[in-house]
C-alpha cells in the first residue's frame, strides 16, 4: 500500500475530517508538511496554507516564507503569512522560545479559522514525533495522558500524518521529486526535543533496536489505558463529588475507603488548581480540624466535620461550612457559630446583634454559613417584601471592609441571618412557636 492509500485510509479509519471540509494546513517548508500539502492536494481536499515567520533565523525564515509561497502558488492554494517577535514575545511573558512559538501559532491559527469558517487546523506531526513526545513526557512526569503522546484528532485540529515514520515520508516526498527547506536549527541539541531525537533515541535503538516500534506499539496501548482510567475516575467523581451549587462537597469517610486514595484525590482537585505535590497536604485535612484547608490559586479545600468543601477562593462567593442536624457549633474563620434549642416557653429575646433566635420548626438542615454574595436577598425582620442584600448594606451605610467580612445562615436556599445584622421574617419566632434555635456568634 502506498503512503497516498494509506493516508487517506487513516483519515477514514479515524474520522478526521471529509472532502466536504476545508482545512488550514500548517506549513513551515519542511519535507513533513511539504508532503502533508501533495498528499491533501493528491486526496482532493480542500484547505489553505498557513506560514509562521518566527523571525528566528534570520534570512533562512526569509527563505522559508518565499518558499512557501511558492509552494501555494503550485498548487493554486491561498498563502496566509503572519511575522511574529518571537523573541520579545518569549522575554515578555517568561517562556521559552519553543512554548513562545506554540503559543504564537495556536492562537494565530484559531484566529485564522473564524476568519476564513475553515473546519480544522491539519499539522504534519507524525509518529517519529509521537515516540520523541512519549519519552519526553515520561521524563518530564506528566502520567498516564502524556505517556499516550500526540493524537490523532482534537477539537478544531488534526494530525493526518501521525501513522507515519519520518522515513516514510522522506521516500514519499523523494519519490514524489518534491522540493522541501531545511530548518538548520533542527541539526543542533539546542532544544529538547532535538536533543531526544539525536542524543537519547539513537543510544536506546543500539541496545534495542525494535524500541521505536515497541513504543509506536505502546502508545496505543496507552491511550486505551487512558480510556478506561478516566472511566474509573469518572466513577469515583460521582461518587464522592457533591454538587452544592457553586461549591463541591466530598464525603471523608467515603474518601477514606477509597484506593488508590492518592490518585483519585488528586484526579478530584486537580480541575480545581491543585498539583500533585498537595496531595500529601490535602489528605492530612481528613484527620484535621474543621476550619484548616489547602489552597490552590482559584480554590480552597475546607475541612468541616465530615466533609471537605471545594469553594472557590475569591472573596464573597465560598461556601466555608456546613451545619449537619444535632451540630452545636460551626468553625469559621477567626469565629465559631454556636448553636443552642430551646423552649419557646418563658424565652426572651436578646438585643445583641451577635445573637438570633428563630422559630427552630422552620430550619431546614443542613445549613451553610457563607459570605454573603452578589444576587442575595432576604426578607428583613418585620418586612413583607424582599430586599437585596446589596441594598440592605446601604441603608445600614456599611463600609466596603465591614461588608466583604459579612457571613450569612442559609437554609434550604433562603437566607436565614445575615449575621451580626438581622434575621429573615420568614424565621422570626411566632405565637405558635413551640422550639427555639439560639444562634451566637462567639
Amino acid at each position: 500500500m502506498t503512503l497516498q492509500q494509506s493516508f487517506e485510509n487513516y483519515i477514514q479509519q479515524q474520522q478526521l475530517f471529509t472532502k466536504a471540509d476545508k482545512l488550514l494546513l500548517a506549513v513551515s517548508g519542511g519535507v513533513d508538511s511539504v508532503a502533508l500539502c501533495h498528499l491533501c492536494h493528491k486526496a482532493g481536499y480542500h484547505f489553505i496554507i498557513a506560514h509562521c515567520n518566527f523571525q528566528l533565523r534570520g534570512a533562512e525564515s526569509e527563505r522559508d516564507e518565499a518558499f512557501v509561497k511558492q509552494l501555494g502558488h503550485n498548487y493554486n492554494a491561498e498563502v496566509v503569512v503572519k511575522h511574529f517577535d518571537t523573541e520579545t514575545y518569549a522575554t515578555t511573558n517568561k517562556l521559552s522560545i519553543q512554548v513562545a512559538a506554540r503559543n504564537l501559532r495556536y492562537e494565530w491559527f484559531k484566529k485564522l479559522m473564524n476568519e476564513k469558517q475553515l473546519q480544522y487546523i491539519a499539522t504534519a506531526h507524525h509518529a517519529d514525533d509521537a515516540v520523541e513526545t512519549t519519552l519526553m513526557n515520561f521524563f518530564k512526569g506528566t502520567g498516564i495522558a502524556g505517556l499516550r503522546s500526540i493524537q490523532p484528532k482534537q477539537p478544531g485540529l488534526v494530525r493526518p500524518l501521525l501513522f507515519a515514520s519520518k522515513e516514510l515520508i522522506y521516500s514519499f516526498a523523494t519519490s514524489e521529486q518534491l522540493s522541501w527547506v531545511e530548518d538548520s536549527s533542527n541539526k543542533t541539541d539546542k532544544y529538547s526535543r532535538n536533543f531526544f531525537r539525536h542524543r537519547i533515541i539513537p543510544v536506546v535503538e543500539e541496545i534495542y533496536p525494535q524500541s521505536i516500534e515497541n513504543i509506536k506499539d505502546n502508545i496505543s496501548r496507552f491511550k486505551e489505558i487512558e480510556q478506561l482510567y478516566q472511566q474509573a475516575i469518572a466513577q469515583h467523581r460521582k461518587k464522592l463529588l457533591v454538587q452544592n451549587g457553586s461549591e463541591w462537597h466530598i464525603p471523608v469517610l467515603k474518601l477514606q475507603k477509597t484506593t488508590p486514595l492518592d490518585t483519585v484525590l488528586y484526579e478530584l482537585t486537580a480541575p480545581f488548581g491543585f498539583t500533585p505535590q498537595q496531595v500529601p497536604d490535602i489528605k492530612n485535612l481528613l484527620k484535621s480540624d474543621t476550619g484548616k484547608y489547602v489552597a490552590s490559586a482559584t480554590h480552597r479545600i475546607i475541612k468541616n466535620r465530615h466533609w471537605l468543601i471545594i469553594a472557590s477562593a475569591i472573596a464573597g462567593t465560598a461556601v466555608t461550612s456546613i451545619i449537619e442536624a444535632g451540630e452545636t457549633v460551626c468553625y469559621l474563620e477567626q469565629q465559631s457559630l454556636q448553636l443552642q434549642q430551646l423552649p419557646a416557653d418563658g424565652y426572651k429575646i436578646k438585643k445583641e446583634n451577635t445573637i438570633a433566635a428563630v422559630d427552630a420548626k422552620q430550619l431546614k438542615f443542613p445549613l451553610l454559613v457563607r459570605s454573603w454574595k452578589i444576587g442575595d436577598y432576604f426578607y428583613p425582620l418585620g418586612m413583607k417584601k424582599k430586599k437585596k442584600l446589596a441594598r440592605f448594606f446601604i441603608d445600614q451605610k456599611l463600609s466596603k471592609t465591614a461588608k466583604e467580612a459579612i457571613w450569612v445562615v442559609v437554609s434550604d436556599q433562603r437566607i436565614v441571618w445575615v449575621v451580626g445584622h438581622r434575621i429573615d421574617d420568614r424565621f422570626k419566632i411566632t405565637a405558635g412557636t413551640k422550639e427555639i434555635t439560639e444562634l451566637r456568634l462567639v
